[in-house]
């Protein structure tokens, strides 16, 4: 069941990704599509997960939704490197993500917390370790920008978005929990709703958005 269960998943994420990626990077019109693509699914899949709650948590959510989108659309930017710096960003939640599931059915270990069951310390690790790939692949192709240097700035900016990616898995764990739903939907096979898999990069997008909106780094 496992073993299929990863199947599913490499083999959505082999069509999916390269996919993602053009459609980022080709140009403004592809990269806009995808957003709103990514907004209404997003959008339908919020609602129904949370059709049990109070509206008043439907419409937050769906703010917040469209806010990401929007940091989304301004990170991607008309330039070669504003595009680079946010499929990076983008690379950190999904390498943290694939490191925390790595880790945790190979090591297992103690349960994170409740509210999402499969997660655990070592999987908290993997997410940790896993999250620095991107600077280091960016290095080795010699992507240049000053958050791709190895220093501490930078691996404390990594590991801030790691960790955030982690709380946004959790905090739509806990939402689904709450309305006793296993995945946000299924037109993902492997991962479940689109909101499963990208519920750690909406997270990310958000803090990051804010932190180059404030020009904190």
């Amino acid at each position: 069941m496992i073993i299929s269960e990863i199947s599913k998943r490499i083999f959505t994420s082999i069509i999916l990704f390269p996919l993602v990626i053009f459609l980022i990077t080709y140009n403004q019109i592809t990269s806009t599509i995808l957003l709103i693509l990514i907004f209404l699914i997003s959008t339908y899949e919020w609602i129904k997960i949370n059709s049990k709650i109070v509206s008043i948590v439907s419409f937050l959510g769906i703010i917040f939704l469209l806010t990401v989108c929007f940091l989304a659309f301004v990170l991607r930017g008309n330039v070669f490197e504003d595009t680079v710096l946010f499929i990076y960003i983008i690379l950190i939640s999904i390498c943290s993500d694939i490191g925390g599931y790595i880790f945790g059915k190979i090591f297992k270990g103690y349960k994170l917390t409740s509210i999402s069951p499969n997660k655990t310390y070592s999987g908290v690790l993997g997410s940790l370790t896993f999250s620095f790939i991107p600077i280091v692949v960016y290095n080795l192709i010699g992507l240049q920008n000053n958050l791709f240097l190895f220093n501490l700035s930078n691996f404390l900016i990594i590991l801030l978005l790691s960790i955030v990616s982690q709380v946004g898995d959790i905090t739509i764990s806990y939402f689904k929990r709450k309305n006793k739903i296993k995945d946000t939907g299924n037109i993902l096979p492997g991962h479940g709703g689109l909101l499963d898999r990208i519920d750690g990069i909406l997270f990310v997008i958000f803090i990051f958005g804010i932190i180059k909106t404030f020009k904190l780094i």
